[in-house]
């Protein structure tokens, strides 16, 4: 067997006794189902795994990651993930959160080719498009592209709050949407001044009636 594969399998060997001699009855207890507050939208990226940077533990935040945290309301993948947690798990926020130093923002940023993740990636040029000016008046290009990941955190919030999905919620309980991005050079997560808890909170064009 390959070591760096094998490496795994044994890793996985003492996780599992680890946590029975912790508590005996941990898995037991965690084969009884799942009640998380939290859906964490987040990146691939290995860097950022939600657990660990918020210091929780197993069951306590659903997961979806994709390249660059990106919402489309076209990805049946992410909009299953969305309405599963938001209607069967009854989770209470919604974070989406980028990172400092991500590939993929990087990747839109630039006018080079690589492969088929553009497609994916042009979401992220048209934030870009969009918020041209404040961008092009930061002269320091990597200032430049931490601030495209904040604005690409920004849309995407705002591309959840305006699902179906999180409107109909909001008719019957409180679901609040946050975005965060994380440092990978200190390990601490700055929260961005975009909340969303309410269909007011977006444009009449977006709020359906439900």
């Amino acid at each position: 067997m390959e070591a760096s594969y094998k490496r795994l399998i044994d890793g996985n060997r003492k996780y599992s006794l680890k946590k029975k001699f912790d508590d005996p009855e941990y898995f037991k207890k965690l084969s009884l189902g799942q009640k998380p507050e939290y859906l964490w939208i987040g990146c691939s990226d290995s860097r950022v795994p939600a657990n660990e940077v918020t210091g929780t533990k197993s069951g306590e935040i659903f997961v979806h990651r994709n390249i660059a945290n990106i919402v489309v309301h076209t990805d049946m993948n992410l909009m299953s993930v969305v309405e599963y947690a938001v209607e069967f798990l009854k989770i209470k926020h919604i974070i989406v959160c980028g990172h400092y130093g991500c590939g993929g923002v990087r990747a839109a940023f630039s006018n080079k080719t690589h492969g088929v993740v553009d497609s994916w990636l042009r979401n992220i040029k048209e934030v870009y498009h969009k918020h041209y000016k404040e961008l092009e008046a930061i002269a320091d290009i990597e200032q430049r592209i931490d601030r495209l990941t904040e604005l690409n955190v920004i849309e995407q919030v705002r591309n959840l709050a305006k699902t179906k999905i999180v409107q109909r919620a909001w008719q019957d309980r409180t679901l609040q949407i946050h975005g965060w991005v994380y440092g990978m050079n200190n390990g601490l997560i700055k929260e961005l001044n975009t909340m969303y808890d309410e269909a007011l909170d977006i444009e009449p064009i977006f709020r359906y009636e439900l």
